[in-house]
C-alpha cells in the first residue's frame, strides 16, 4: 500500500466496514481533537471504546472508557489512534502480540493526521491488517460523504452563497453512491 496517497475507495471500503473503534488517546477535554472525533463517530452510528488509562472506568460522551486495549469488551474492527509515532509503533506491537495470542486481530489500524511509522505499518500489513496514517476518520467521512463540501471545500470553490442541498444530502452515508 502506498501510504502517500490512499485512493477514496480504500477509505470508503473501510468506514463503510467497521462498526467498532477502539480511540487510543481518547480525551475528555472538548477542544481536543480525540474529544470531537469521538463525538462526530458516535453520532455517525459508530460503536466507539474510548481508551485513556487516566479515565479509565468513568464515561466519555456516554461511553465507558477503557485503560488499555486488553481491557475491552471485544476485539474492534479498528483501532484509531491520537499518541505520537513512537507511541503508535508500541500500540501496533501490542495489537499483533495479543492477535497471535488471542487468534483475533482488528481489521485496520488507523493513525491520525501527524502520525505515521512505516515499519509498524509494514508489520501490521503483514498480518493482514489494513493501515491508514497520517489522516483522520472525521476528515474523510466528511470528505467523501459530501459534508465538507456543503461549504464548498472539497468543490474548490469558496463562496458566500447558501448551496441548494438535495433533500436527504446532509444525511448521506458512505455507502450510497448516487450524488
Amino acid at each position: 500500500m502506498n501510504h502517500d496517497a490512499y485512493p477514496d475507495a480504500y477509505i470508503k471500503a473501510i468506514l463503510d466496514e467497521v462498526k467498532t473503534i477502539a480511540l487510543v488517546g481518547a480525551s475528555a477535554n472538548p477542544v481536543r481533537p480525540s474529544h470531537f472525533v469521538t463525538k462526530y463517530l458516535l453520532a455517525k452510528g459508530y460503536e466507539v471504546w474510548p481508551v485513556n488509562p487516566g479515565l479509565a472506568g468513568s464515561e466519555l460522551l456516554g461511553q465507558t472508557v477503557y485503560a488499555s486495549l486488553k481491557d475491552l469488551p471485544a476485539t474492534p474492527d479498528m483501532v484509531d489512534i491520537f499518541r505520537n509515532a513512537e507511541a503508535a509503533a508500541g500500540i501496533i506491537d501490542e495489537i499483533l502480540g495479543r492477535g497471535t495470542t488471542s487468534g483475533t486481530l482488528p481489521k485496520v489500524i488507523w493513525m491520525q493526521q501527524g502520525v505515521r511509522h512505516d515499519a509498524a505499518a509494514a508489520r501490521a500489513e503483514a498480518a493482514g491488517i489494513r493501515v491508514v496514517m497520517d489522516r483522520c476518520p472525521k476528515i474523510e467521512y466528511g470528505r467523501l460523504s459530501g459534508e465538507i463540501g456543503w461549504m464548498g471545500v472539497n468543490s474548490r470553490t469558496i463562496s458566500s452563497r447558501r448551496p441548494v442541498l438535495k433533500q436527504g444530502f446532509q444525511r448521506r452515508g458512505l455507502a450510497d453512491d448516487h450524488g
